[in-house]
């Protein structure tokens, strides 16, 4: 499998255990050390409790909206990688950005932020799918 597959597939696993509200998935995706998270209207949360805490808040919502993504872009620089793409949340359409880092052989999330998109939808998803840098 490729590094741009694999990220890919960390990355889908990230939407499906929010998707699920799988709780014990979503612990095992982040990493375990300088991890960070900007939910939308959120403030920075910095540490593995701090985010996996917020994860823990929002996944017992019964009422959490499905996020979907679309058009992931993957960028790998060495044993780090991002991963772009478009959330589409009840209505709403998030710009989010994943970090992911190789640790002992397996993509851990070391970041995620979403933020509103100002731009039409149609321009923001207009964009390649994957890249490497380097």
């Amino acid at each position: 499998m490729s590094d741009e597959d694999a990220i890919l597939a960390a990355n889908a696993a990230y939407y499906r255990a929010f998707t699920t509200a799988d709780f014990a998935a979503m612990s095992r995706i982040w990493a375990d050390d300088d991890v960070s998270c900007i939910h939308p209207g959120w403030p920075v949360l910095i540490g593995r409790d701090a985010v996996l805490e917020s994860y823990r808040e929002i996944l017992r919502n019964p009422d959490q909206d499905r996020i979907d993504p679309r058009n992931e872009t993957v960028m790998v620089a060495g044993d780090e990688a991002r991963v772009i793409c478009v959330e589409f949340v009840g209505g709403a359409a998030l710009a989010a950005t994943n970090l992911f880092k190789r640790i002992d052989g397996a993509w851990r999330l070391t970041h995620h932020q979403a933020s509103p998109i100002a731009a039409l939808v149609e321009e923001a998803v207009s964009q390649p799918s994957s890249r490497r840098l380097n």
